[in-house]
């Protein structure tokens, strides 16, 4: 009946399959890329020494030594990486395909100014033409990224990894989290601010830089410093007054800060987490003004600290590392406690898709304390450096390197790491090059109107066959399309909900066909039994601007007639109350060439959106195909 979908459910098992196929799918094929690196890998380099076993140890008489890696440049890439793997596995979550746009991105962009929401709507429409590549997309991207960072260790490939990192972040930073919500009214870094995606983009830039960028405490005591009046301008943030964030309650409605936890509370989770984070949600509404205030303090004292600590780091007053260390780990542990009280961990309830920006943090923190204290203002050692920066693959070590052609011994020299970093670009490329190809679709993807309407019946059996009149008086009869595919459907000529949408499908499935379409008739019959005359079909023709599309028809009869046909094809036809509007069952039909019925179609998209009407044309018109092929 018309009007009773009204988008699909995120928890639709069609499209939970959907997503779950596609991301084993890729599965298969991120195993495959890895394989046929490392035995190309493996082959290229028996090739060029001679020896197997010495290809799969990498090789003997390795070109030069590799440089040591900073520790804080380590604890950045790696802990990076593993952020952005566990990201990618939240990705996975059954319901981020169909939930994620609607439920997640949309809302946090509810507050912000209209340009900003009309960005992010750009996005969610995107995600809700396809949200199985989408969301499949977001998965090995951020697996990908995640394995760049670890295996590369040196040179430009971690380097490329981080930028990797740089652009995938902010891109979820923009259309993902709204800008970290720093448009918004209630900005805090206690519910995220500027964003956790932002955070993963500077540690990528961070990592992009030239590894001597690390070498010595400069680099660190900068990231601290920066942290440090991050900090503080959370501070005063935090302390302004008329935000909210003093009273636990507010004209008997819960502040700012304890109506945000009780949200959190709500989240589907483990009963322990929810019973601390319910707690804390009551005792901040009773005692706001005390909660704030000790905020207020930690966030001050641990940017004052950061601050001060490369203040007198700067000076190499021997007491900075000793404040560095108190500082940072203040800080840390205001993190943590902020991660858990009032974040809630940040990834429950089925649709979170990363720790939010506590842990972040805590890592950035930890990479600038080492940073900063590595060789504490001794000059960095003069080391030899990594074979992949400076020395060509393939031309140094044993003389049997260098046998074979260039391009091979190339192959054969590089380091295991840009391999692996190669076999990580690959799993980005995975997701991201079918998220591509679907884009350049105008149509969504039929799974959506799959979710809506449940998967179409297929048959081979002889569809009854009528003769009714068109919109332009002519007699048609259902054998006279013989030799044409048809797709029958039934409309209410004075319908303005479903019937409107459904003839724009069948339009726009007919646009899709492109050439195929002059094998294929598009056919309506009247489902109204008041409003019947070839008047009202003409005048929904013209309304729809169908006119001009040459193989569209839209057919009537007398009462008897139609009655029969809605009889044979199972469509339930009554009038309204109180209306000119008929109610009726929404299918479509597909028939062969042959005058066989082969498939059933649900095709009725409720108060439709530009993404489900499109789909339901996707889903017709790869029906028509199909039904082409089995001639």
């Amino acid at each position: 009946m018309p009007g009773m979908n009204s988008g699909p459910n995120p928890a639709s098992p069609i499209l939970v399959s959907a997503f779950r196929s596609a991301l084993l799918q890729q599965w298969l094929i991120v195993t495959l890329i890895f394989l046929l690196l490392l035995v190309a890998w493996a082959a290229a380099r028996a090739a060029t020494t001679g020896s197997p076993a010495a290809a799969l140890r990498g090789g003997p008489g390795a070109a030069g030594q590799t440089r040591r890696e900073p520790r804080g440049r380590r604890v950045l890439r790696v802990g990076f990486g593993v952020l952005w793997l566990f990201d990618g596995l939240l990705q996975a979550q059954p319901q981020m395909a169909g939930g994620l746009a609607d439920q997640v991105i949309r809302p946090s962009a509810a507050t912000s100014p209209g340009w900003v929401r009309h960005l992010v709507d750009w996005g969610v429409t995107v995600w809700d033409y396809h949200p199985v590549s989408a969301a499949a997309a977001a998965v090995w991207i951020q697996v990908g990224i995640g394995l760049w960072l670890i295996v590369a260790v040196h040179g430009r490939s971690v380097r490329i990894a981080g930028l990797a990192g740089v652009g995938w972040g902010l891109l979820v930073w923009v259309f993902g989290e709204a800008f970290g919500g720093i448009f918004a009214p209630g900005l805090s870094v206690l519910f995220g601010a500027p964003g956790a995606a932002l955070i993963y983009a500077a540690a990528g830039a961070l990592i992009a830089l030239p590894e001597r960028a690390w070498d010595g405490p400069r680099l660190g005591r900068s990231l601290l410093a920066g942290t440090g009046v991050f900090f503080l301008g959370m501070a005063l943030l935090q302390a302004w007054p008329g935000r909210g964030f003093w009273q636990g309650t507010l004209h008997g409605k819960p502040g700012s800060l304890a109506a945000m936890i009780q949200d959190m509370a709500g989240t589907s989770q483990p009963h322990q987490v929810e019973a601390v984070v319910s707690g804390f949600a009551s005792f901040t509404a009773a005692h706001g003004f005390a909660v704030n205030l000790v905020v207020v303090i930690a966030l001050a004292v641990a940017g004052a600290g950061l601050c001060a600590a490369t203040f007198l780091a700067n000076r190499r007053a021997p007491a900075a590392s000793r404040l560095a260390l108190l500082a940072a780990g203040a800080a840390a542990v205001f993190c943590l406690a902020d991660w858990l009280l009032v974040e809630d961990l940040g990834f429950f309830g089925g649709l979170g898709t990363d720790p939010n920006s506590m842990v972040p943090l805590i890592v950035l923190l930890a990479a600038g304390y080492l940073a900063m204290t590595q060789d504490a203002w001794a000059p960095a050692p003069a080391e030899a450096v990594t074979p992949e920066e400076t020395v060509t693959p393939g031309e140094a070590g044993p003389a049997g390197v260098a046998r074979g052609p260039g391009l091979l011994r190339g192959f054969a020299g590089l380091p295991p790491g840009v391999v692996a970093g190669a076999g990580a670009l690959g799993v980005i490329l995975v997701g991201a090059a079918p998220m591509a190809v679907a884009s350049l679709s105008a149509a969504a993807d039929p799974v959506i109107a799959q979710a809506l309407a449940g998967s179409s019946a297929s048959f081979d059996t002889q569809a009854p066959d009528f003769t009714l009149t068109s919109q332009d008086g002519r007699q048609v009869s259902l054998a006279s399309l013989r030799g044409k595919v048809v797709l029958l459907t039934f409309l209410d000529p004075v319908c303005t909900t479903d019937c409107p949408l459904i003839a724009q499908e069948m339009r726009a499935a007919d646009a899709l066909l492109g050439g195929k379409a002059a094998s294929t008739e598009l056919v309506a019959v009247v489902a109204n039994p008041t409003y019947i005359s070839t008047a009202y079909t003409k005048a929904f023709t013209a309304q729809e601007n169908l006119g001009g599309v040459p193989n569209w028809l839209f057919l009537t009869g007398s009462l008897s007639q139609l009655a029969s046909v809605w009889q044979h094809y199972g469509i339930e036809v009554q009038n309204l109350p109180a209306g000119a509007m008929a109610a009726h069952n929404d299918l479509a039909f597909v028939i062969g060439a042959d005058g066989h019925m082969r498939q059933e179609i649900s095709d009725d998209p409720g108060p439709g959106t530009s993404a489900t009407t499109s789909s339901f044309a996707g889903l017709m018109a790869s029906s028509v195909l199909r039904t082409m092929g089995q001639r």
